[in-house]
């Protein structure tokens, strides 16, 4: 069974850095487009950074250089490096995948995607 689970959320003081992980099982994230997602009480879930099958990535626009999605094929693991943070960030972050692949950079948009984690918070203090 498909499953993903994130892990690295927490607390820090703005400015600070996080770094989330997302380990796959139950087959390879080799073939597959993957992505992190982010939620709070007062939006709608929201694409953070996505990357394709074959390595390409694409940042939303209010990450603004300051996150970076990676990946480890042979860890099944996909990454988000979180620097320079903001309150604005905090969040519960999700990590979601699309066994079929996706067009070059991925997918910001939740709907495609059909396997997620159940999230990592991410608490950003001033």
């Amino acid at each position: 069974q498909d499953q993903l689970v994130e892990s690295g959320g927490g607390s820090v003081q703005a400015g600070g850095s996080l770094r989330l992980s997302c380990v796959a099982s139950g087959s390879t994230i080799r073939s597959d487009c993957m992505g992190w997602f982010r939620q709070s009480p007062t939006k709608e879930r929201e694409g953070v950074a996505s990357v394709d099958q074959s390595g390409y990535t694409r940042r939303a626009d209010f990450v603004e250089g300051r996150f970076t999605i990676s990946r480890d094929v042979a860890k099944n693991t996909l990454y988000l490096q979180m620097n320079s943070l903001k309150p604005e960030d905090t969040a519960m972050y999700y990590c979601a995948a699309l066994r079929a692949g996706c067009s070059r950079g991925g997918i910001l948009t939740p709907s495609p995607y059909t396997i997620w984690g159940q999230g990592t918070q991410v608490t950003v203090s001033s």
